[in-house]
Formats: structure tokens, sequence, C-alpha cells
């Protein structure tokens, strides 16, 4: 609601989208009939308003609260987008790819292996078996895969966005009158290290914070530092970073 300006009828037709839906699958197939295992009941109560209801809705976001002013939305017109990472889910998509054809005839070629499988072949009876509702997948007839972000798209997040993580640690520096530089060596090998670890633009944070310890704790204690410059040694803790006192001069 607070994204379309507390207006209900813009809200109605709106674009949600849901992330971690894969959290949500059943430990199995089989409909459990005595407790809710999984998310079962989370995906039942999902699938009812992805299909369309009259939800109360609180003003102020968050949970809702007896005591809160809450307002009727129809989700009948809202498009739902689920995405999620379905860590596992290539065990099942390749389970149809490990049946080999038997005979003089069989077409051997045509078989991918799992060295060229990928998840852009996934079915709805592959998320089925993940663990979601036939009914859900039902629910969203689209179904599609992104690739894995090279090295260049990690380079770009790490210095495009407006709170990007380069540029927030240079803010941070910039309050004690540093000036800090990264080398273009020293984003590509942090995107390199977050390829190799499999961690993902997520695991950014935690690269730059481990080569970045020193420099922050050290720097603001030089009143002399003017400039920090980091390189790809400084990512990997083979080398220290690059130190500028007035006039450009090297002092570290």
């Amino acid at each position: 609601m607070s994204n379309a300006d507390f207006d209900n009828k813009l809200a109605e037709k709106g674009i949600i989208y849901i992330d971690e839906i894969d959290k949500l699958s059943r430990k199995s197939e089989n409909m459990s009939t005595t407790r809710d295992v999984g998310g079962e009941g989370v995906q039942q109560a999902l699938l009812k308003i992805i299909e369309g209801t009259v939800s109360r809705v609180p003003l102020s976001g968050g949970r809702k609260h007896p005591q809160a002013e809450c307002v009727d939305i129809d989700t009948s017109n809202i498009l739902f987008i689920c995405g999620g990472a379905f860590d596992g889910l290539e065990k099942i998509v390749h389970k149809g790819a490990d049946s080999k054809p038997i005979g003089f005839n069989a077409d051997i070629k045509g078989v991918p292996s799992k060295d060229t499988f990928d998840l852009s072949d996934v079915q709805q009876k592959d998320l089925v078996k993940y663990g979601l509702m036939p009914e859900l997948i039902g629910r969203l007839p689209i179904i599609t895969t992104l690739q894995p972000l090279s090295e260049d798209d990690l380079v770009r997040i790490l210095t495009e966005p407006k709170n990007a993580l380069t540029k927030q640690y240079q803010e941070l520096l910039a309050m004690d009158g540093v000036n800090l530089e990264f080398e273009d060596d020293a984003l590509k090998k942090i995107a390199e290290l977050a390829i190799k670890k499999e961690i993902g633009a997520r695991g950014l944070r935690s690269i730059i914070e481990k080569s970045m310890q020193n420099i922050m704790f050290s720097t603001p204690d030089r009143p002399d530092a003017r400039k920090v410059i980091v390189t790809s040694g400084v990512i990997d803790g083979t080398e220290e970073a690059v130190i500028y006192g007035n006039r450009n001069k090297k002092i570290a």
C-alpha cells in the first residue's frame, strides 16, 4: 500500500514479487494428513491469494494487529512473480537425463549429459517432485530460469548502484578526509572470488569486508593519510594497501 501511495485501486493492479518460494516446499510429494510439514499450509494460503481473494492488509505494513487499521485489497488483478534458488532441483531434473536408451537403433547423441544439462529444461512435474503443490504450479504457468551472474555483472553490482559496496566504503573514509580508490583488477578479483566460492552477489560483502578490515581500522589513526588505493593483492591478502599523503607522496 505504501508503494502505491495508499491508493487502494492502484495497489490492486500492482506487481508482487515473492522471493525464496522454494523454502515453502514439502518434504515429499504426498500431502500430509496429520500435521503441517514443510509449508503445506503456507502454500495453500498463498494459492488462495494468487487465485484472487479479498484480503485485509494493514496500512502500516508488517504483521496484522487487532488494533491496526486495515484495508480490503482484491488480489484478482495483481501479478504475482515467484522466485527462488531451488537448491537440489538439478538432481531431480537430471534423473530424466540419466535414463539412457537401449538397443542398436538408440539415439545416444540425443541424450544430454550431466555436464551439458541445465535447468532451462525444468518442467512442472519437476517442481511438484521438489515439493510445490500442483495447484500452486498450475497458477504459475510461465517457468523460466536465470543464468548465473558473470564476472562483469558482479563488478557492475560493486560499482554502479547508488548504494554500491565500494561507494559505501568511500563515504566512510571520506568522513576522515581520505579518498578511497579501487583498481579495476581489485574489483575483478572480488568478483572472481565470489564465483569461485559460489556465493554470488550476496557474498560480495563478506569478501570486501575481510579485505578492508585493516584499512578501515588503521587509516583513520593516520592523520597524514589522504588517499588509499586498493589493489588485487589487497583482496587476496598478499599485499598491503597503497597509502598516499599530502602532495601525493607515498607513505605506505
